[in-house]
């Protein structure tokens, strides 16, 4: 029966009252199965027959010979919609104008081509490591200065160009960072040096045996006679040059790389110096945070290093040491610290101007045009040149300030930006000095929290020991003396946690009033986060009798 016939059929039946002969439930049935079919039905696309009835018109999307007069499906409103909730969680972050053009500038990875206000040091640098491009051992060389004074940036920058310049004139010369603060023993060390030279080593002779192979490969193919052909090189027959090739392929085969742990360190220590030994060089062995290394491990390490140009024969070794401490080298053995200190640069703290000009030269190219207010480079000094120069730090406050500014979707990076990334950075570092304290520390600590908690400001060290020991026996956790205690509390205060003075009684002696410098909630929070502190029950403080003057 053809489309027409069907239709005059339905029109002739007598109608029916849809009320009373549909089923519901056939009727969501035949809806479900029509939608799971590819069928699109809508208000839209239905039309009413002469007897009222609505009649729906089904459009399938791989038939093409429809009626154009018949309702057309809006395809474009829906891909529209489809768009719309096929969107991610990025993508209306994304949508947004970006105010850094390239934020790695700010991070104290990035070595600088240009250091503003540190030419001398550099300088300096440069006119003892020049030796080195003479093929001469330089002198040791002893980097002082505090945090964010620019020491790392400034021998990495000196590293880099002194690299590029032996490449330029053909000299082996080279450099190896070390971070003593991450590699803090003398086997960790040793084990780093050594297989970087051992990698260093197998890549040259790779090269090498690709060159002698091509040599054997030119010889055998030509027509001149072999000696003739190898008058240019080092080699007068062929088996000259396999012999070559044998002892390279056995040198290869004896280059063990050294595990992390397990072996001896005498075994580390003989591969570090066979394998650096390998050809000549000059080594520049820069060690950053050395006094962490002296902590740790002693300074068998820089015993070893420093006397190893009298048993070298191919290689020589320079020592370079970066330390926070002005004052780590006293505990040196007399004999590593003649040798070490051979020469000794300070970097002196940044005034606020410098710091200017140090924010400023990286700004230009971390930040879009116009990305900045004029106050906000001001201010990031200012606020750095409260914490003894630090660079370091103002350039984490513009970087957090910029990601705080396009967090909010921004436009420009303003001086309240600045103020809250402040407060951020503080507050992150309360966090991990905290978290980090030993656990006699945390209980100290907490006792003077659940003081001021209580209403009891610049409390004394009396009432701090006796909630103390309270918490202690608690945790059943050993109870230190009260001058023990006394003495975490001065680290406290070194630790800008507490402000601790020493205040006079009269007749009833001298004590310290205590009092916090962190965020008091914040503080709590995180010593509750430790596993042990967390399991204390409310310890109501007791606060022993004061006398006033």
């Amino acid at each position: 029966m053809d489309e027409t016939t069907d239709n005059t059929t339905k029109n002739n039946s007598p109608p029916t009252d849809s009320s009373t002969d549909e089923d519901p439930v056939e009727d969501q049935k035949r809806s479900n199965s029509t939608r799971n079919k590819g069928v699109v039905s809508d208000s839209r696309n239905k039309k009413t027959d002469r007897e009222g009835n609505n009649q729906t018109v089904e459009i399938d999307a791989a038939e093409t010979g429809r009626d154009r007069s018949s309702p057309r499906f809006d395809f474009d409103n829906v891909l529209n919609e489809g768009e719309n909730e096929n969107k991610g969680l990025f993508d209306d972050l994304l949508a947004g104008e970006p105010i850094f053009e390239n934020k790695e500038v700010l991070r104290p990875s990035y070595t600088p081509h240009e250091l503003p206000h540190r030419t001398d040091q550099i300088n300096q640098m440069a006119t003892i490591l020049v030796s080195a491009l003479r093929g001469e051992t330089p002198s040791n060389i002893l980097i002082y200065g505090k945090t964010g004074t620019g020491k790392t940036a400034s021998a990495k920058f000196v590293s880099q160009e002194l690299e590029s310049t032996s490449q330029k004139y053909d000299v082996p010369c080279e450099v190896q960072y070390i971070n003593c603060e991450v590699t803090d023993t003398q086997y960790r060390v040793l084990a780093q040096l050594a297989n970087k030279f051992i990698e260093k080593n197998k890549n040259a002779i790779d090269n090498r045996l690709s060159e002698l192979k091509s040599l054997i490969e030119q010889v055998t193919e030509t027509d001149i006679d072999v000696e003739t052909s190898l008058s240019e090189t080092q080699f007068t027959t062929v088996s000259g040059i396999e012999s070559r090739i044998e002892e390279l392929e056995s040198d290869t085969a004896e280059m063990e790389p050294v595990p992390m742990t397990g072996w001896p360190t005498d075994r580390v220590y003989t591969t570090f110096f066979e394998a650096v030994d390998y050809s000549e060089r000059v080594v520049v062995i820069m060690l950053d945070e050395i006094d962490k290394l002296v902590e740790k491990s002693g300074d068998d390490t820089l015993y070893n290093l420093s006397r190893m140009n009298s048993e070298l024969k191919n290689s020589r070794i320079s020592i370079m040491g970066i330390s926070n401490d002005l004052k780590f080298t006293d505990f040196l053995d007399p004999r590593v610290k003649s040798s070490l200190g051979e020469e000794e640069i300070v970097f002196p703290p940044y005034d606020a101007t410098q710091l200017r000009d140090i924010l400023q030269h990286r700004a230009d190219v971390a930040f879009k045009n116009d990305a900045l207010t004029s106050d906000v480079i001001p201010l990031c000094a200012a606020f750095a040149a409260q914490e003894h120069g630090d660079a370091r730090r103002a350039l984490d406050l513009l970087r957090t300030a910029g990601e705080l500014a396009e967090r909010g979707q921004a436009d420009t990076v303003t001086e309240a930006h600045v103020r809250q990334a402040q407060d951020k950075i503080e507050l992150d570092r309360v966090v991990e000095v905290v978290r980090t304290l030993p656990t006699q520390s945390k209980i100290v600590l907490f006792s003077i929290i659940l003081l001021e908690k209580n209403g009891v400001h610049n409390v004394n060290t009396g009432e701090v020991f006796n909630i103390y020991k309270r918490i202690c026996n608690e945790l059943e956790a050993d109870v230190l003396t009260q001058r023990r205690v006394t003495d975490l509390i001065s680290e406290l205060d070194m630790l800008g946690i507490v402000n601790a003075v020493v205040v006079s009684k009269g007749r009833y002696g001298r004590t310290k009033e205590i009092s916090l410098s962190v965020p008091i909630d914040e503080t709590e929070a995180v010593l509750l986060s430790d596993s042990r502190l967390g399991d204390i029950e409310t310890v109501q403080p007791f606060v022993q009798a004061r006398f006033d003057n």
